[in-house]
């Protein structure tokens, strides 16, 4: 799932894109819900996600100090070890970082980050906690680099300037990470690294990059086994299935389309994504032609103007169908129906458009309204021989490719022979579950969001799956209320969002006692800390298998075995 940045538009926190990292979180507040009773009318309660605390910032947008400042501590000139391997080239190097060791008073309003090392070992022992925890790893104060000013011929095309930044590469202290940034260093194919923070590792080779992944997992979950070399992609080039675009304007006035700049409301144009399906680009490019003709005006965040947004645009890998969703600021949108003639004209192979309205001041894609301007209102795509409905709001992984390899290990692992009680929790449109089905005696979905669980019994029809049944509620509840009434299951699928399971859900999963869980995990760092609580409380890990589902990115997906 593109675990990216947290998104709406899923019904899982932050799976769909490679942006999204997990944020730190206060400690649960919400009180655990009532008994649910129904098949799937029980109403939802609030899910608390425990992860690993992180010095977080009082700002992202503040003014950096200036490189003159004064520091307790001699100031160490440092490298990035990514870009060490350019130094010889005279070319995408920047020149020198400062390391400032400064007291906390000095650098409140700055982006702080802990050395890897830190982060590692704090996320096999972290509890839950709040953001302003003193229990943050104390390992010397948080680094942070900062560009020097200085000839701008030296430093990456479109890479950050003069600003505090904190992409992962410049947490990296290891010399085996040195090492595979010196062996498999590559020039980034795109204009706009560095600055998007899609890609952060378009500075290695495709080999060098599963190589940097193999260790950061080996590393972090070490303490449980050994990792399976990690699998790869034979093309890692434009799998993303989902594609999001912002517009602006660029210095001239003129209309561009692109994402925003890490932390800002800036729209960073972006033309052919590498990692973005080709026909989604080309159809982003043919809207933002269109809409001088059609009076459509830019939205903008900060001012609260305008009318488009976002556009979204789903693919189907093996239907070839298409998507294209319309984020608009207010109801009002000119000439809707000529609008979408013309952009059908141009793009036959346009299956369905839907019109959705999000007026709210707020970070979130999608709003609550939505209109079918063309088409039936969702498309199908085909996943592990299982058909799958998918909406504007749907989470569905961002990279069919490697997910059908996934799901068909996470099936494996499970060890199913036609008799098991299986729970799909987190169970979303009911992908694991569904294609769990054809090998499982009886498979029960929870999920919190509604429209997901209806599209979870859409599927199991459409498929003629009858022993299948997905329930709207909390899965620690709903786990609860089965070991209460006596009941029993064998196999646990879970697959939470980045952010990770919480305390109230493994706590509720030791107490019902499946004999087998399989993990799957977008976010290695929150997947050691819930290892780390299942094995305490009497759980083993018996095998840990790596795929990568977000290439030229940090992310990567894991699953894992556990028994009794």
């Amino acid at each position: 799932m593109d675990k990216k940045k947290s998104s709406p538009t899923s019904s899982k926190a932050n799976k769909s894109s490679p942006k999204s990292a997990s944020k730190p979180a206060a400690k649960p507040t919400s009180k655990p819900a009532s008994k649910q009773t129904s098949n799937s009318t029980a109403k939802p309660t609030t899910k608390s996600a425990m992860q690993t605390t992180k010095a977080s910032p009082n700002s992202t947008n503040q003014s950096p100090h200036k490189s003159s400042h004064k520091s307790s501590r001699p100031a160490q000139k440092q490298i990035n070890p990514f870009y060490e391997a350019f130094d010889k080239k005279k070319k995408f190097v920047p020149k020198a970082y400062e390391d400032l060791w400064d007291d906390e008073s000095d650098y409140d309003d700055f982006e702080e980050i802990a050395p890897q090392s830190a982060k590692l070992s704090h996320a096999r022992n972290a509890k839950p906690t709040s953001s302003h925890s003193s229990d943050t790893p104390s390992h010397g104060k948080a680094k942070l680099y900062q560009e020097r000013k200085g000839d701008k011929k030296t430093y990456p095309e479109g890479a950050p300037r003069n600003r505090y930044v904190k992409p992962a590469q410049f947490e990296i202290e290891s010399a085996v990470i040195k090492r595979i940034a010196k062996q498999f260093a590559s020039e980034p194919a795109c204009g706009v690294f560095g600055r998007c923070g899609g890609c952060q590792l378009q500075h290695l080779t495709y080999e060098g990059q599963l190589k940097y992944k193999d260790h950061k997992i080996g590393e972090l979950l070490e303490p449980f086994g050994k990792v399976a070399p990690i699998v790869g992609m034979d093309n890692p080039k434009h799998y993303r299935n989902k594609v999001l675009a912002t517009f602006g304007y660029d210095k001239n006035g003129k209309f561009i389309s692109g994402i925003y700049e890490e932390h800002t409301h800036k729209v960073i144009p972006v033309k052919n994504c590498l990692i973005q399906d080709q026909k989604a680009n080309a159809i982003i490019d043919t809207i933002k032609s269109l809409m001088p003709s059609f009076k459509l005006t830019p939205y903008d965040e900060d001012y609260d103007t305008g009318f488009l947004r976002h556009v979204l645009i789903r693919k189907g890998h093996v239907s070839g169908e298409i998507m294209v969703v319309i984020i608009g600021g207010n109801p009002i949108f000119p000439s809707k129906n000529n609008f979408v003639k013309a952009l059908v004209k141009v793009h036959p192979e346009i299956t369905t458009v839907v019109f959705n309205v999000n007026n709210r001041r707020t970070s979130m894609v999608l709003g609550p309204n939505e209109t079918i301007l063309y088409g039936k209102g969702y498309i199908e795509d085909t996943l592990c021989d299982t058909v799958f409905r998918l909406s504007p709001k749907s989470f569905y992984q961002i990279n069919s490719v490697q997910t059908e390899k996934l799901y068909n290990k996470a099936i494996e692992l499970a060890g199913l022979t036609g008799k098991e009680n299986v729970l799909d929790a987190y169970c979303g449109i009911g992908t694991i579950g569904l294609i769990a089905s054809h090998k499982a005696g009886e498979v029960i979905g929870v999920e919190l969001n509604k429209d997901a669980v209806k599209d979870a019994i859409i599927n199991a029809k459409n498929n003629h799956i009858t022993n299948a049944k997905f329930f709207q509620a909390d899965a620690s509840d709903f786990m609860l209320e089965l070991e209460e009434a006596g009941e029993s299951l064998d196999v646990v699928f879970m697959d939470p969002p980045r952010s990770g399971s919480d305390e109230r859900f493994l706590n509720s999963l030791v107490k019902l006692g499946p004999k087998t869980v399989v993990y799957v995990s977008c976010g290695p760092e929150s997947l050691a800390r819930d290892l780390k609580y299942l094995v305490n409380n009497g759980y083993k890990v018996k095998e840990m298998h790596a795929y990568d589902l977000f290439p030229w990115t940090e992310h990567v997906e894991v699953v894992v075995k556990l028994t009794k």
